[in-house]
């Protein structure tokens, strides 16, 4: 995780060096190990550095070629190294070649077609001074953050954060109206809105080339949902996603300093730690330190006894946090100034602490099993397959299955996932269906921004529900949640120099899960099947065959009064004035009316929403906000909500399963925060 920045002047005149230190200021937090600039003619390059993998001790940037006819800045980790190495003919020892070094040569041996040949996660803008072109790239699914801001004639501005951009004065702070209507709803399907109407997203797996006659953006590769992979047998599956997935960690645990992991207890988190124990064992490597969030006081939410069995086969270096004790509005100044947005993950907070914990113990790279599920799949659209083909005494053993192990009723399950797909749409008023979506929107500016319509062409779930797992599987996968969670935990993390890294969004893994046929994704009850079995004898066992999956939801809507009701109270009880033109402030005030009378907890959620809206709008006031954030050092030892961990005796800190960012809804969860 670094950070990069830059513009191009589209009207021919120079770009000014002070512009690019500019963008960089507020960007600083990124990279604590340099920062460096420079100009040729109308562009302007700039980057912070942060130093997490070996090579990139050695890294300066921006990178000029040899001939000067080529500027690069890059955030970048690219994982085909070796691969690359042979194709561009590199001579060089492979431990002084850079990350940036490889792909400056990929781009001068194969121009625009580059992103194609990269493997790992990377945001880059490359100067082009032969074609008069800025080139820019970013990852298959967005791992890595990239914003610019785009005036046709006049300029073309970059960064890793939106903050960078706000930071030139002639990028316009005008809110983007739809957006604030898409987090009300919420909406989180385009890929390249933002909250400002001048700032755009470059979308994941995306090129873009700017130059005078303007502005080419293109995809530049997409997962394939026809294709299908069929082997002879659940061993020849189990061992390939094996190989897969042992290297989509194996290429993440690359480092200069101490590796940490997320561990929930869950059965992603937990294939991710077990598997990079035994890799860093392998090679005698400093344990890996993981990070855990438990819930003493709140049982229905603590996953601590899957923790501990994980933990008790040794090689790890525990940290735990007592997520109990934390508020969803703690600290939350500070977190919008560092995401620039308002942002639709409750469960923000959680993570927040685990990142301040995991700097506190030397830690830069953090491994997360976020969304691991969404790219194994749970598979439940596998019973509308059963359903068509009319496999009933399979489709009731699928259904009873699932119901034992989700302890959900077997009826609901029956319902939303074999007989819904196949039963048309009810038509229901516009209105009441989008109340439903959103209880505290206002409607007038619900109709002013044409939200309605918008919500139908973007959720395609509610027009045509999936009918087959491989449908169901690309659309999540594909889901424009993908993104937003990706970069809201970026930019999180950033604040504390942390750069979190994904493997189960390593592009190979995604391709194989989606090719597999539906019973490796559900059988007999057990959803991510494949996974289970490739991971027999590496993952804890008793994590490995549980069936159930935790839920935050209880813990956060505990919390958010518990800790934030004068907050909350100050905020709606307010004259309401900043969220007035967006928020039926009756409607906000009967919600949490009812919240915090207890027993309304579809509350909670919307209270929340209107809240953190209201909060950092008024923030908008203040020009500098966002632009002057200072990131305080953490204070680990002294913090009561790290619990002293039992086994060592000293203070130590940690995540439950996936992330606090949001999700599809699904079977098994309450609403869109059981895991946030």
């Amino acid at each position: 995780m670094s950070g990069i920045a830059g513009l191009l002047r589209l009207n021919g005149a120079p770009a000014s060096r002070a512009d690019v230190d500019c963008m960089l200021a507020p960007l600083a937090h990124r990279g604590p190990d340099g920062a460096g600039v420079q100009c040729a003619a109308p562009a302007g390059l700039g980057h912070r550095l942060l130093h997490t993998t070996p090579e990139s001790l050695r890294e300066r940037q921006p990178l000029a070629s040899a001939d000067g006819s080529l500027l690069l800045t890059a955030d970048a980790r690219i994982d085909n190294r070796a691969e690359l190495i042979r194709a561009l003919d590199l001579a060089d020892p492979a431990a002084v070649i850079t990350d940036a070094d490889l792909i400056l040569a990929a781009y001068d041996r194969w121009g625009e077609h580059c992103p194609e040949r990269l493997l790992g996660d990377f945001a880059f803008a490359i100067w082009d001074a032969r074609r008069q072109s800025l080139f820019c790239a970013r990852d298959h699914f967005g791992v890595k953050p990239f914003y610019y801001h785009h005036a046709p004639g006049r300029l073309f501005a970059l960064a890793s954060e939106i903050k960078g951009l706000l930071a030139l004065a002639e990028v316009p702070r005008g809110l983007n109206e739809t957006r604030i209507a898409d987090y009300l709803v919420p909406l989180l399907e385009d890929k390249a809105i933002t909250f400002y109407a001048g700032v755009v997203r470059l979308p994941p797996a995306h090129r873009m080339t700017v130059s005078r006659a303007g502005v080419r953006l293109e995809q530049y590769w997409a997962l394939d949902p026809g294709r299908e992979i069929r082997l002879k047998s659940d061993a020849e599956y189990a061992e390939a996603f094996r190989e897969i997935f042992t290297e989509a960690v194996r290429c993440r645990l690359r480092s200069a300093s101490p590796v940490g992991a997320m561990l929930s207890g869950g059965l992603d988190s937990s294939s991710i730690v077990c598997l990079a124990r035994r890799l860093l064992g392998e090679h005698h490597v400093a344990p890996l330190h993981t990070f855990s969030a438990v819930f003493p006081d709140v049982p229905q939410c603590d996953e601590r006894r899957y923790i501990d069995a994980v933990v008790s086969e040794g090689g790890l270096e525990p940290h735990y946090l007592r997520g109990d004790l934390l508020s969803p509005l703690g600290d939350l100044d500070r977190v919008l100034a560092h995401e620039d947005e308002p942002f639709y993950a409750p469960n923000l907070f959680l993570h927040w602490e685990l990142y301040r914990a995991a700097q506190a113990a030397g830690v830069r790279v953090l491994c997360d099993g976020v969304d691991g599920d969404t790219t194994v799949s749970h598979g439940l659209a596998r019973l509308a397959e059963l359903a068509a083909s009319g496999r009933w005494p399979t489709l009731a053993a699928e259904t009873f299955g699932l119901s034992r192990r989700l302890h959900q009723s077997p009826w609901r399950l029956l319902w939303r996932n074999a007989l819904r797909p196949f039963v048309p749409q009810r038509a229901r008023a516009t209105w009441r269906w989008l109340r439903g979506r959103s209880p505290i929107i206002n409607r007038a500016f619900a109709d002013r921004t044409g939200l309605a319509r918008r919500l139908h062409a973007l959720d395609p779930e509610r027009a045509t529900p999936a009918r087959t797992a491989r449908d169901e599987h690309w659309r999540r996968l594909t889901s424009g949640l993908v993104p937003f969670a990706l970069e809201i935990a970026d930019k999180a993390a950033a604040a504390f120099a942390i750069e979190p890294r994904y493997p189960f969004f390593d592009r190979r893994l995604a391709q194989y899960c989606l090719a597999l046929p539906s019973d490796q994704k559900l059988r007999s009850g057990f959803t991510r099947l494949v996974l289970r079995h490739a991971l027999h004898g590496i993952l804890t066992d008793a994590v490995r065959r549980r069936g159930d999956k935790s839920n935050l939801a209880p813990n956060f809507r505990r919390a958010l009064l518990h800790f934030g009701r004068a907050t909350l109270e100050e905020v709606i009880g307010g004259d309401g004035s900043t969220i007035a033109p967006y928020v039926d402030l009756t409607a906000l005030r009967r919600q949490y009316a009812r919240y915090a009378a207890g027993g309304a907890a579809d509350a909670a959620l919307p209270v929340w929403t209107g809240a953190t809206l209201a909060l950092w709008l008024s923030k908008q006031r203040s020009p500098t906000h966002a632009a002057r954030s200072t990131i305080r050092p953490a204070d680990v030892t002294q913090d009561s909500r790290f619990a002293p961990d039992p086994l060592k005796g000293e203070p130590s800190h940690g995540t439950r399963e996936g992330s606090p960012h949001v999700e599809p809804r699904r079977t098994g969860t309450s609403g869109a925060e059981a895991r946030l």
